[in-house]
């Protein structure tokens, strides 16, 4: 099973990944982790990026499509895969549907976590108030004011991945403003739907 999960910033994307990862025994793959790992493992992609990031510059898509299809073809993701912060743009989803059908494969579901913008500016204003009350620190992009500039990005950049894949018959939708085991019931129930459609 190879997913996608879409959604802005603060939809729960990374949370709902590393659950249903475990719940079904995929390989949660995020960018960030996967080229620190290249760096670190001294491939000829990962010396590249490492070239590219010591030098303060950002890594082209080549390089994280070049570094996705290292990592998707290591036997733990033989069972498949979700794919956390990528694509980004609509020209990264053409070079990922690219990479998969030179494999044989391609994806299964795609899947976005719909929300409402005001609410999500009101979780994060709650949660920074709560790691204060807590003694602890708020990370800096943890405010209204960079979740505005970051949910911007992703409608100019990301949003549009969600009729690339509309077209594709393969975006699905869920309640991202429902409670996280509630969010997870619904994707679970998204994903056994697809496994029975597949097996008819």
């Amino acid at each position: 099973m190879k997913l996608i999960l879409l959604g802005p910033p603060g939809a729960g994307k990374g949370t709902q990944a590393e659950a249903l990862a475990r719940r079904k025994g995929l390989i949660q793959l995020s960018t960030g982790d996967m080229l620190r790992a290249a760096v670190k493992a001294g491939t000829e992609i990962g010396q590249k990026a490492e070239a590219v990031m010591k030098s303060g510059g950002l890594v082209s898509d080549e390089i994280v499509i070049g570094i996705i299809a290292e990592r998707i073809g290591q036997p733990d993701c033989a069972n498949g895969f979700i794919l956390d912060g990528f694509p980004r743009t609509l020209k990264q989803a053409e070079a990922l549907d690219q990479l998969l059908i030179s494999r044989h494969t391609g994806l299964d579901q795609v899947i976005e976590l719909k929300v409402d913008d005001t609410a999500l500016l009101s979780r994060i204003e709650n949660r920074a108030r709560e790691t204060v009350a807590a003694g602890g620190t708020v990370r800096a992009d943890d405010n209204a004011e960079a979740l505005k500039t970051r949910l911007w990005a992703y409608y100019r950049e990301t949003a549009p991945l969600i009729g690339y894949y509309f077209a594709q018959g393969k975006l699905r939708q869920v309640d991202g403003m429902a409670s996280i085991s509630e969010v997870a019931q619904q994707i679970d129930a998204l994903l056994e739907g697809g496994e029975k459609m597949s097996q008819n």
